[in-house]
């Protein structure tokens, strides 16, 4: 471990905790105004139901509450209408959808700013340069989308590896002589966890009002498969036109389970070029950490010289286009 002064890491780290709690105060803060409004809302709705002769009584499903939470959403102002009408906001919100957090955009970006000022604010207080401090700060600020990305994709993954089994209980309905949305409550009610929840979301919007195409399309919006994309497809050509639709679903359902089969060997092809990627990205922190032990002196010259700041920020730059290229290539798509 590199040997500082306590007059460098005590402010880096009290740096850092006031960033960190901070961001995390502000969002908190703004996460209670938001639910608050989104309550006002939800009461007014509630009290209009009530004057129309509504049932009080009636439990509010995760349909209702996703169209209540959307109506509600002109409520806010201020800086909050401010951030959405930034450019690139609704590839935000849309991620936000698909990660399936409850985060507003408004959120997102306070965390973004948050992350940049902890890590670039202790990053500029030990290393001393503007340089390196500003690149680990780009860094920090894409944590939360990473973040993001990563919970994205490991939803998606699980909603494809269940997606032929509800295909499946749709098809057995559909021969069963239920109709259509029949039998996407059969999924939303006895399916795998994560197609059930992704399909009940679709069902609750269509029961309560909303048509069954913009349903459709909702779910392959929050879902965003190509997969998603072809059975909505072939379920909207069947309602307008006809056709077996049982049979269009089943031969769906074998080309994805097809695909997982070839994707899993291609895993196996590939293991070495991912293993060489990540040798790569570690061997100069291993090398680097091991040279300190031996001789601190040949690797401090990288922190206190111009110079050594300099090819370290080079460096590390390379490295993570390295990293990211191999990654490019060992990634084929099916």
């Amino acid at each position: 471990m590199v040997d500082l002064p306590s007059t460098v890491w005590i402010p880096a780290l009290l740096l850092f905790g006031a960033a960190a709690f901070g961001t995390l105060a502000l969002v908190l803060v703004w996460e209670i105004v938001r639910d608050w409004w989104e309550q006002q809302a939800v009461r007014k709705q509630l009290n209009a139901l009530l004057a129309s002769g509504g049932a009080p009584g009636r439990k509010i499903s995760e349909g209702e509450r996703v169209l209540r939470r959307r109506a509600a959403e002109p409520l806010e102002a201020g800086w909050a209408a401010a951030v959405r009408g930034m450019p690139g906001v609704r590839t935000v919100v849309a991620l936000l959808e698909e990660s399936g957090v409850t985060w507003s955009p408004a959120t997102f970006f306070l965390l973004t700013l948050g992350s940049a000022a902890a890590v670039g604010g202790v990053t500029l207080t030990v290393v001393g340069s503007l340089l390196v401090s500003s690149v680990v700060a780009a860094w920090g600020a894409s944590l939360p989308y990473l973040y993001l990305r990563g919970r994205r994709k490991r939803l998606a993954e699980a909603f494809e590896r269940e997606f032929p089994e509800a295909l499946d209980l749709l098809t057995r309905a559909i021969r069963a002589g239920h109709p259509l949305t029949a039998g996407l409550r059969m999924i939303a009610e006895e399916g795998p966890d994560r197609a059930a929840e992704e399909f009940r979301k679709s069902f609750e919007e269509h029961r309560f009002g909303l048509p069954f195409e913009d349903a459709l399309l909702g779910l392959v919006d929050r879902v965003g498969l190509v997969d998603v994309r072809i059975f909505a497809t072939a379920v909207l050509i069947q309602r307008e036109s006809g056709g077996n639709l049982a049979e269009i679903l089943d031969k769906l359902a074998s080309t994805i389970r097809d695909r997982f089969m070839i994707r899993r060997q291609l895993r196996v092809y590939t293991a070495q070029g991912r293993m060489s990627g990540y040798t790569l990205a570690a061997l100069p922190i291993v090398v680097g950490f091991l040279i300190y032990l031996i001789e601190p002196s040949y690797v401090m010259v990288l922190f206190t010289e111009t110079m050594g700041r300099l090819l370290l920020t080079v460096g590390f730059v390379m490295q993570i286009i390295g990293y990211f290229w191999i990654r490019k290539i060992v990634n084929i798509e099916i």
